[in-house]
């Protein structure tokens, strides 16, 4: 006979409750780590995007996506001479807002060259740019279809396609134009200012800068030996795919990961702590039942093994209901969620550990009972 069985079945309504109440708190534990796993996925998409082997930034700098970073055009033709190259690009990102259909959109501007690396990795609807001014490719996110038009500094663009997945690690929609269009965006002055700075005598400098030159290497070349050669440039900095990536990691969503991590593992307290409150309560309920059993010479193993497995019932279909609630609506939050079975696997663990640890107090409780209990009035 199987006593937690029975007595949960006598009190199944309550049981059920209590379960639904726990997979809501568990259920926000799983969604922290899909949050945290999203940040870093947000942060890696762009850099991932290109394919390249080497990035080429300012020298001082740690690249476009961790601080600023300016350098000449023209840098891009000599990393295309270093031996190993087989194709190099320029590229610009910036963040800026415009108004679409009345509401205001905030989107992350990636200025590419058309035919080098740096553009989108794949188009889902439409075509990828053909011409050299005012057309752009968009994330899904951004809201846009192919054929609107949209507004950015003092020009208007047209969508002419439509890509997934791209945005930046602030979460905000990637867009994509030509280098000379984000140059102009990045650089124009409004109207009054440049009247002023050409009463100065000074036309704004030049606008052919950009924030880094990326690179693929030959299959037959290290990228180690890439960065190594453009390093000679006193005012360039280069770095591998793999170093840019943990820069991106370790400085953007580092904090992100200490904060959600934290709050993490509070949240697996507090549910240890409503377990324990739960289990201690229902064991309450019973006294007189467990004196009964004690009375009739039932082992302590036995009262044991009905608090720990109700324990174990709860925590495991309060983890399910959480888990099935939160892959049901991790679509709709505002920044991606990625639910990856590991983290999954590892959260189920911790939830049987806390369930058998928050056991203990019903379990001290139970060998408390004193058999003469059953005998009362």
């Amino acid at each position: 006979m199987n006593l937690a069985y029975r007595d949960l079945r006598h009190n199944l309504g309550r049981f059920l409750l209590t379960c639904f109440g726990l997979s809501l708190l568990l259920g926000v534990v799983l969604s922290m780590i899909g949050i945290y796993r999203g940040l870093v996925e947000d942060a890696l998409t762009l850099v991932r995007s290109p394919a390249v082997d080497v990035w080429v930034v300012e020298s001082g700098t740690r690249g476009p996506f961790a601080e600023s970073s300016r350098i000449p055009g023209d840098t891009r033709e000599a990393i295309a001479r270093l031996q190993g190259v087989i194709a190099a690009g320029s590229v610009n990102y910036q963040s800026v807002e415009t108004l679409h259909q009345g509401a205001k959109r905030r989107l992350y501007v990636v200025g590419y060259e058309p035919g080098r690396p740096g553009g989108p990795d794949r188009v889902v609807s439409g075509r990828t740019i053909g011409r050299s001014h005012y057309e752009m490719v968009a994330d899904r996110r951004a809201g846009f279809a192919v054929g609107d038009r949209v507004p950015l500094g003092r020009n208007t663009f047209t969508v002419v396609g439509l890509t997934d997945g791209q945005v930046a690690s602030g979460g905000d929609p990637a867009i994509f134009i030509t280098l000379l269009d984000s140059q102009e965006l990045q650089f124009e002055l409004a109207p009054p200012a440049a009247r002023r700075e050409i009463a100065r005598g000074n036309s704004g400098g030049t606008t052919d800068t950009v924030n880094a030159v990326i690179a693929r290497v030959s299959p037959n070349a290290s990228p180690e030996s890439v960065t190594l050669a453009a390093q000679r440039w006193k005012h360039l900095a280069a770095m591998t795919q793999a170093e840019q990536e943990i820069v991106l990691t370790q400085s953007v969503v580092e904090r992100a990961r200490k904060q959600i991590g934290l709050f993490t593992a509070i949240l697996l307290v507090v549910s240890a702590v409503i377990i324990a409150l739960i289990l201690y309560t229902m064991t309450m309920d019973k006294i007189r039942e467990i004196a009964t059993l004690k009375l009739i010479g039932a082992p302590d193993r036995t009262i044991i093994g009905l608090i720990m497995q109700q324990a174990l019932a709860m925590g495991m279909i309060g983890f399910g209901f959480g888990a099935l609630l939160i892959t049901a609506v991790k679509d709709f939050f505002p920044r991606r969620v990625v639910l990856q079975p590991e983290d999954g696997l590892a959260l189920a663990a911790a939830v049987l550990l806390v369930c058998i640890l928050s056991s203990g107090l019903g379990v001290r409780l139970a060998l408390k009972v004193d058999p003469a209990t059953a005998l009362g009035g």
